[in-house]
């Protein structure tokens, strides 16, 4: 039986854990994703579809279907 591609957590030394952690936090911080993510609270996520910022920045409301899945171009190029 073939194991999953999808890997649920990273296999990484305590200290490459710790770094990567602040990169993430760091990253979580900056003005524009904290101003996304206020935005996307005040809008109510849905069961039923994704959030999505468009190249203008501004949100839409797509199929989880479209959205996770690159609008029908797959995520083997991302």
């Amino acid at each position: 039986m073939k194991s999953s591609p999808i890997r649920l957590k990273q296999k990484l030394s305590p200290k490459a854990a710790a770094a990567k952690k602040r990169r993430d936090t760091a990253m979580a911080k900056t003005p524009a994703r904290k101003a996304k993510k206020a935005e996307n609270q005040r809008i109510g996520q849905r069961s039923d579809s994704d959030l999505h910022h468009s190249g203008s920045g501004a949100p839409v409301r797509v199929s989880i279907k479209n959205n996770r899945g690159n609008f029908g171009n797959g995520t083997k190029t991302e």
